[in-house]
């Protein structure tokens, strides 16, 4: 099961602002956009999202932009993937009453939890801890 767009871009948005986070540091829409290659009017919307889910904070001004509400550590991916794209809708095969789609809608049940157990157990500071080394050892190679 993977992210939709929607949260990986999401996602890539927050580990920019996590990275600049314990400096207190502000990113403008623009320069999320410009450096991931996301559309400006998309990211405006989904980080406007993420400020309703207090995820981020917003700072008017010339100056101002977005920055996370917490530290990383303390913002799990779960919290991210429920603010982007809200709880997940139950299957259309739980309707049906044989057999065979009660063993799918079982299959589904144990496929989310083991999902939700992903999420919740990574943190947006996991997964900037990831890319960084991802980065450094990128480095390295071309050394």
């Amino acid at each position: 099961m993977a992210f939709s767009a929607k949260t990986g871009y999401g996602l890539v948005s927050l580990m920019e602002l996590a990275a600049i986070h314990a400096g207190g540091g502000v990113l403008q829409v623009a320069e999320i956009a410009q450096r991931q290659g996301i559309p400006d009017r998309y990211l405006e919307q989904m980080l406007a999202s993420l400020r309703r889910g207090q995820i981020l904070r917003s700072i008017r001004g010339p100056k101002g932009g977005y920055q996370l509400a917490r530290p990383p550590v303390e913002i799990l991916v779960d919290d991210v993937v429920s603010c982007l794209e809200g709880e997940s809708a139950s299957s259309a095969a739980a309707e049906r009453d044989t057999p065979e789609f009660e063993v799918l809608t079982r299959l589904e049940a144990r496929l989310e939890e083991t999902r939700r157990d992903i999420l919740t157990g990574t943190t947006l500071q996991d997964l900037l801890d990831q890319r960084d080394h991802l980065a450094q050892a990128q480095a390295m190679y071309f050394i």
